[in-house]
């Protein structure tokens, strides 16, 4: 049930801060920010140097299950393979996501029941991703489409569930939202402009409009 609960609250809030730094202490700070200013699922990509620090210490300082200032369900993002994503996992990631569908790594996680969200592009990656029991499909990298290719997707498999990641910004949120995704990935354009002026306040900022954008997609 734990796999279903957490499922259910990353697309009950919808956005997904997709966290990237030069360090583990400058994303620590960001995810904070962005948790501050409402988004409550956040990806520290395993790019940065030292994010498995910065998974533990964010997993030991928020709980998914509360309700309160702490809820926050944090997770590992550029996952490329099993040995990888047992790290994650073993250091309090809640889920895992994928720049590409590697079949290795979504059978750990599925032995370990944890979310697991592989990149894919095509049809074919959406039906192999579904066959190996993905729940949600991270649709990568998001610029290469309009927000009506998931209406197109959802033809032939209307059972796939897509959140689209890069390319998203506040103009075409409610696109994506309205067409069908079930979560968006925000990266970049969270947290360019307070790295390039070192105020990470501004990603607070940038995260309240996000997911004021959401709430009036998903209203509307």
């Amino acid at each position: 049930m734990k796999k279903l609960q957490l499922l259910q609250k990353m697309m009950d809030n919808g956005v997904v801060a997709v966290l990237r730094g030069d360090s583990a202490d400058q994303v620590f700070a960001m995810a904070e920010q962005a948790i501050a200013g409402g988004i409550k699922v956040i990806e520290v990509t395993l790019t940065v140097p030292g994010a498995l620090g910065a998974i533990e210490k964010l997993s030991r300082m928020y709980s998914w299950k509360s309700d309160g200032d702490n809820f926050a369900i944090i997770g590992a993002g550029t996952v490329l393979e099993p040995q990888t994503a047992r790290a994650a996992i073993m250091a309090g990631a809640e889920f895992v996501v994928g720049p590409s569908l590697n079949p290795e790594t979504v059978k750990i996680c599925n032995l370990y029941r944890i979310p697991v969200l592989p990149g894919v592009t095509t049809l074919e990656g959406v039906q192999h991703a579904l066959e190996l029991g993905v729940d949600i499909v991270k649709l990568f990298p998001g610029n290469l489409y309009q927000p009506s290719i998931i209406k197109t997707l959802k033809g032939p498999m209307p059972q796939a569930n897509f959140m689209p990641t890069g390319g998203v910004s506040l103009d075409n949120l409610g696109e994506w939202i309205k067409g069908g995704a079930v979560a968006v990935g925000i990266g970049s354009d969270l947290t360019t402009e307070a790295v390039k002026t070192g105020n990470l306040s501004l990603v607070r900022q940038r995260a309240e409009q996000y997911m004021q954008a959401y709430r009036e997609a998903k209203q509307g």
